[in-house]
């Protein structure tokens, strides 16, 4: 049971499901095709790789210290960085992500700049500790975790304040009004327990919920 709204709680039940949802099981086909995109991420450097200019120099792995860290996730989220943050000669690219699914593939060079690259992670110039992270590529769900775990792994834990940038359709919105009333775009919120500041927007209502790398 989540202890509070907004905690990612994993709960499997094929409580409900109805015939439709029953035929809809995965077929031998389905299996054959799954363990072949699996083959293809394993060769094609299917694990994720995170690359930092401070070790391609040879520095080491040191830990970055890092205050705050925002992530935008998704083509809408990226985009906003791009034109009101990052169209400025403030920020410098310290970093990179490479991966590779049915969805997005990056190529296998170790430059830390490549130019197929869709995740990017920039440092503000003027205060090293604040760091910024434009994702625009699907990240798959069995990827994801190993994402969190490379990319986290490589900052300094302590201090670190976490903001995630991300969107989804109106109509994916749950309201008692009408979305077509709705003025869009609008912003709502999620926080963890751990943040005491106050939010710049009104608090997401339930029973809406954030899915994928944002929810991870």
């Amino acid at each position: 049971m989540a202890t509070f709204f907004g905690e990612v709680v994993v709960a499997p039940s094929r409580a409900g499901l109805d015939e439709e949802e029953e035929a809809r099981e995965e077929t031998p086909e389905d299996r054959e095709i799954r363990r072949e995109i699996e083959k293809k991420r394993y060769w094609r450097r299917g694990r994720i790789d995170v690359l930092w200019t401070w070790q391609a120099s040879g520095r080491g792995e040191e830990p970055l210290v890092c205050s705050r860290f925002i992530v935008a996730i998704g083509r809408n989220a990226a985009a906003f960085l791009s034109s009101f943050i990052l169209d400025s000669v403030c920020w410098e690219v310290v970093g990179v992500v490479k991966l590779w699914n049915e969805w997005c593939r990056t190529s296998s060079t170790t430059n830390v700049l490549p130019t197929d690259s869709f995740c990017l992670f920039y440092r503000l110039i003027s205060d090293p500790t604040v760091l910024l992270c434009q994702c625009s590529c699907y990240v798959a769900e069995d990827q994801q975790f190993q994402w969190l775990e490379k990319v986290f792994g490589s900052m300094q834990k302590k201090g670190l304040q976490v903001t995630i940038l991300s969107t989804c359709p109106v109509a994916d919105y749950k309201t008692q009004e009408s979305t077509l009333t709705l003025v869009s775009p609008f912003l709502k919120a999620l926080k963890t327990k751990e943040f005491q500041e106050q939010v710049c927007c009104p608090l997401l209502e339930q029973p809406n919920i954030v899915r994928d790398l944002p929810a991870a």
